[in-house]
This record gives structure tokens, sequence and C-alpha cells, in this order.
């Protein structure tokens, strides 16, 4: 079972890049050429949501069913000097919550704007800053300790 939520989990994760990056680039665009906020705008920050939402409730049953966390729980002091104990359950959980606040703000900020550039400098700011968060918390190749590959072998 870990495996498989952890695969489908990884799956996601390109999914919230796509739509991430769509709505980041709908909001520059929005922005830098004074366009009007439309359907797609919207449908761009949710999709984005939507996808975050679904990887915060398959990284919670992975915290649960994870031997790693497992492995972390046994001993949390000791585990926060390591590295590889460390990540998941702190690091990468707590920037993954950050970016999810960051995106459902943003959105309820957007929903309470009536000027269209004022929207997409909303949605381009918090949008942004979850994306990069996101970036930085992916376990890339190559990441020492924590690294995992870029897609799942089930």
């Amino acid at each position: 079972m870990h495996e498989t939520i952890l695969g489908i989990h990884s799956i996601v994760r390109w999914l919230i890049l796509l739509f991430g990056i769509w709505a980041v680039l709908r909001a520059l665009m929005g922005v830098s050429g004074r366009k009007p906020y439309t359907s797609a705008d919207t449908k761009a920050g949710l999709f984005f949501m939507i996808f975050l939402d679904i990887q915060f409730l398959l990284g919670l049953i992975l915290f649960f069913v994870s031997p790693l966390i497992k492995a972390f729980m046994a001993d949390p002091g000791a585990a926060m000097g390591n590295t590889g104990l460390r990540y998941f359950p702190v690091d990468h959980a707590v920037t993954a919550l950050i970016a999810i606040a960051l995106v459902h703000i943003g959105r309820s900020k957007i929903k309470k704007l009536s000027d269209d550039g004022k929207k997409h400098k909303t949605a381009l700011i918090f949008f942004l800053l979850a994306l990069v968060l996101i970036l930085a918390a992916i376990p890339w190749p190559g990441r020492e300790a924590v690294g995992r590959a870029l897609f799942p072998s089930f």
C-alpha cells in the first residue's frame, strides 16, 4: 500500500507543477498585459488548489503508513539530526503545508477583489510563492539522503 500511495503522490506532483505553472503564467500575462481576469484565470488557480489538496490527502495517508515516518517517530530527537529521517516528516511536510496555505489564501483574496489588475497581481504573488516552495520541497533526484526518482516504478 505504501508504495502505491507514494507512486500516486509522485504522479500528482507533476499535475501540481503543470497547473501551478499555468496559474503563474496566466497571472504574469494578466499583470504585464493588463488583461481582464477571466474564467480561465479562475480555473488555473482552482486546479492548482485542487491538486494541492489531493496531494495533501495523499501525503497525510503516507504520514501514517510510511516506514520513514515510523523511524522518525521512534526517536524524534535523534531523527532531527538525520536529514534522511527528518526531511519528509518535517521539512517536506511543513514547506508543503505553507504552499497549500498560500494558494488557499491567495484564492480567497482574489475572490474578494473587483479590480482585474489586483486579482492578477494577487494571484502572481501567492501562486508564485507557493510554486517556489513546492519546487524546493520536491525530493528531486540527486538530493543527498532524500532524492527520489522523477517517475514512480509500480
